[in-house]
């Protein structure tokens, strides 16, 4: 059953224009929706990270006050193809930042389709390598860097983490995944089965999410693109995996969410019933619950 909140905004997000069938400048012109308050917070500064692999633009985000001094780096949704740290991420860091006292780095990475995998994972670990070598100055403290992100985001939050584990980048000290991408489309799985088409996110527009962001069909089987297909995930930090019970993704989050309990990480997964993927875009209840979960855990990570 859906989420009462959310039957009635459904009907009018259906009636958009799919997006694997929108022409991308259309995706990338959407804008939050203006029912969303946007919190205030100590300072939002636009900048750019550089790190000896290249450089990417960010939005810092400082809070009034930082009671644990964690530096969270955030990569937007919009399958790999649209979104950017304005809109809605905006508002979605904003609230981080202030509910969870912590500094946040929202990262503005590359875009396919003329930026294809991994342009963008590359901007990740440059990202992590700059947050760790300012965390100081900012005020946070560089052993408390946690990566997160939604959707497309999620998965970048979650291959930055494997890349960081690997390739000696920073050590993280946590992964907070809402509704991650981190396998290709499965028509079998029972979630797209159940919610393929009909609820915001269609089987259609993944397949055609992955088709702009990968160079290859080679690609398709390399973990740093799909996190699911990695054959350990032992040694990863900690993680809060958020999913949505209406979203064909659903089962590939709670998926990895289960293999990284059976490799020994700590993990909590919360799955948020009758809601649909990107919820956290939606004016509803649901939303501001899974906002507080996600500060709470990020608050009690410890010193």
């Amino acid at each position: 059953m859906l989420d009462p909140d959310l039957a009635d905004l459904l009907p009018a997000i259906n009636a958009r224009p799919p997006m694997h069938s929108t022409p991308i400048a259309e995706l990338r012109g959407r804008v939050a929706d203006p029912l969303l308050p946007a919190m205030a917070v100590g300072t939002v500064e636009d900048i750019v990270c550089s790190a000896a692999a290249g450089s990417v633009p960010a939005r810092l985000y400082q809070p009034a006050s930082s009671a644990h001094g964690t530096l969270l780096v955030f990569f937007h949704g919009g399958g790999f193809v649209f979104g950017s740290v304005t809109g809605y991420y905006d508002l979605l860091c904003r609230a981080l930042c202030n509910k969870a006292r912590c500094h946040v780095l929202s990262i503005d990475y590359r875009l396919a389709p003329e930026h294809k995998f991994p342009a963008a994972a590359d901007d990740g670990l440059t990202a992590i390598h700059w947050a760790a070598e300012h965390a100081r100055a900012l005020g946070a403290d560089p052993r408390r860097i946690v990566v997160a992100g939604g959707s497309a985001g999620g998965n970048l939050a979650a291959v930055t983490a494997l890349r960081a584990r690997d390739m000696g980048a920073p050590a993280l000290r946590g992964q907070l995944l809402f509704y991650p991408v981190v396998a290709l489309p499965d028509p079998d799985r029972e979630s797209y089965r159940k919610y393929a088409r009909g609820y915001y996110l269609t089987l259609d527009d993944m397949q055609w999410f992955w088709q702009q962001y990968l160079s290859t069909p080679e690609n398709a089987r390399v973990p740093y693109a799909a996190p699911l297909l990695s054959p350990m995930l032992d040694g990863l930090p900690q993680a809060l995996v958020i999913t949505a019970e209406c979203d064909p993704l659903r089962d590939e989050g709670e998926q990895y969410a289960q293999r990284l309990e059976d490799a020994g990480v700590d993990v909590v997964l919360s799955r948020y019933p009758g809601v649909v993927h990107g919820f956290l875009a939606f004016p509803i209840q649901a939303r501001e619950r899974a906002i507080d979960q996600a500060a709470d855990w990020l608050l009690g990570l410890g010193p």
